[in-house]
Protein backbone atom coordinates (compact mmCIF):
# COMPACT_ATOMS: atom_id res chain seq x y z
CA UNK A 1 0.00 0.00 0.00
CA UNK A 2 2.87 2.39 0.67
CA UNK A 3 4.17 1.80 -2.86
CA UNK A 4 0.94 3.27 -4.27
CA UNK A 5 1.23 6.24 -1.92
CA UNK A 6 4.77 6.85 -3.13
CA UNK A 7 3.60 6.77 -6.74
CA UNK A 8 0.84 9.25 -5.98
CA UNK A 9 3.33 11.52 -4.22
CA UNK A 10 5.69 11.36 -7.21
CA UNK A 11 2.83 12.19 -9.59
CA UNK A 12 1.80 15.15 -7.43
CA UNK A 13 5.40 16.39 -7.33
CA UNK A 14 5.65 16.06 -11.12
CA UNK A 15 2.42 17.98 -11.65
CA UNK A 16 3.53 20.71 -9.26
CA UNK A 17 6.99 21.02 -10.78
CA UNK A 18 6.03 21.02 -14.46
CA UNK A 19 2.36 21.87 -14.89
CA UNK A 20 1.96 24.71 -12.40
CA UNK A 21 4.61 26.92 -14.07
CA UNK A 22 3.01 26.26 -17.45
CA UNK A 23 -0.35 27.42 -16.14
CA UNK A 24 1.26 30.50 -14.58
CA UNK A 25 3.03 31.31 -17.85
CA UNK A 26 -0.21 31.02 -19.81
CA UNK A 27 -2.26 33.21 -17.45
CA UNK A 28 -1.10 36.62 -18.79
CA UNK A 29 -1.70 35.50 -22.37
CA UNK A 30 -5.18 34.32 -21.47
CA UNK A 31 -5.97 37.65 -19.81
CA UNK A 32 -4.93 39.60 -22.92
CA UNK A 33 -6.61 37.18 -25.33
CA UNK A 34 -10.09 38.45 -24.47
CA UNK A 35 -9.16 41.91 -25.67
CA UNK A 36 -7.34 40.84 -28.86
CA UNK A 37 -9.69 38.24 -30.32
CA UNK A 38 -9.91 38.22 -34.08
CA UNK A 39 -12.28 36.69 -36.62
CA UNK A 40 -10.11 33.57 -37.14
CA UNK A 41 -9.68 32.62 -33.48
CA UNK A 42 -12.44 30.03 -33.69
CA UNK A 43 -10.81 28.33 -36.67
CA UNK A 44 -7.45 28.24 -34.88
CA UNK A 45 -9.10 26.82 -31.77
CA UNK A 46 -10.74 24.05 -33.81
CA UNK A 47 -7.42 23.31 -35.52
CA UNK A 48 -5.69 23.12 -32.13
CA UNK A 49 -8.35 20.77 -30.80
CA UNK A 50 -8.19 18.51 -33.84
CA UNK A 51 -4.39 18.45 -33.82
CA UNK A 52 -4.22 17.57 -30.15
CA UNK A 53 -6.95 14.96 -30.53
CA UNK A 54 -5.21 13.23 -33.43
CA UNK A 55 -1.87 13.37 -31.62
CA UNK A 56 -3.38 11.93 -28.44
CA UNK A 57 -5.11 9.18 -30.42
CA UNK A 58 -1.90 8.20 -32.18
CA UNK A 59 0.07 8.40 -28.95
CA UNK A 60 -2.41 6.20 -27.12
CA UNK A 61 -2.41 3.63 -29.86
CA UNK A 62 1.40 3.62 -30.06
CA UNK A 63 1.82 3.33 -26.32
CA UNK A 64 -0.72 0.52 -26.17
CA UNK A 65 1.05 -1.44 -28.88
CA UNK A 66 4.49 -0.85 -27.33
CA UNK A 67 3.41 -1.83 -23.83
CA UNK A 68 1.47 -4.83 -25.15
CA UNK A 69 4.43 -6.10 -27.15
CA UNK A 70 6.78 -5.63 -24.19
CA UNK A 71 4.44 -7.45 -21.83
CA UNK A 72 3.97 -10.26 -24.33
CA UNK A 73 7.73 -10.61 -24.64
CA UNK A 74 8.13 -10.66 -20.86
CA UNK A 75 5.36 -13.26 -20.53
CA UNK A 76 7.04 -15.49 -23.10
CA UNK A 77 10.45 -15.13 -21.46
CA UNK A 78 10.26 -13.86 -17.85
CA UNK A 79 14.07 -13.70 -17.59
CA UNK A 80 14.10 -10.89 -20.17
CA UNK A 81 12.05 -8.52 -18.01
CA UNK A 82 15.10 -6.48 -16.97
CA UNK A 83 16.30 -6.12 -20.56
CA UNK A 84 12.87 -5.21 -21.97
CA UNK A 85 11.64 -2.81 -19.30
CA UNK A 86 14.11 0.06 -19.79
CA UNK A 87 13.85 0.25 -23.60
CA UNK A 88 10.06 0.07 -23.28
CA UNK A 89 10.03 3.06 -20.92
CA UNK A 90 12.37 4.97 -23.23
CA UNK A 91 10.11 4.23 -26.19
CA UNK A 92 7.03 5.34 -24.26
CA UNK A 93 8.77 8.60 -23.37
CA UNK A 94 9.59 9.24 -27.03
CA UNK A 95 6.01 8.51 -28.04
CA UNK A 96 4.71 10.88 -25.37
CA UNK A 97 7.12 13.62 -26.48
CA UNK A 98 5.36 13.75 -29.85
CA UNK A 99 2.15 14.85 -28.15
CA UNK A 100 4.05 17.50 -26.21
CA UNK A 101 5.58 18.79 -29.47
CA UNK A 102 2.08 18.92 -30.98
CA UNK A 103 0.90 20.89 -27.95
CA UNK A 104 3.70 23.44 -28.34
CA UNK A 105 3.17 23.79 -32.10
CA UNK A 106 -0.58 24.21 -31.61
CA UNK A 107 0.03 27.15 -29.30
CA UNK A 108 2.62 28.58 -31.68
CA UNK A 109 0.01 28.50 -34.45
CA UNK A 110 -2.57 30.13 -32.22
CA UNK A 111 -0.07 32.86 -31.37
CA UNK A 112 -0.05 32.57 -27.61
CA UNK A 113 3.75 32.37 -27.33
CA UNK A 114 4.46 35.07 -29.90
CA UNK A 115 6.85 33.11 -32.11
Amino acid sequence: MTNNNARIAKLAAFATAFLAPAIAAAAPAAAGAAQQSGPNDGIYAIAMGLGMGIAALGCGMGQGKAAGAALEGICRNPNSADKVFTPMLLGLAFIESLVIFTFVIAFMIFGKFGF
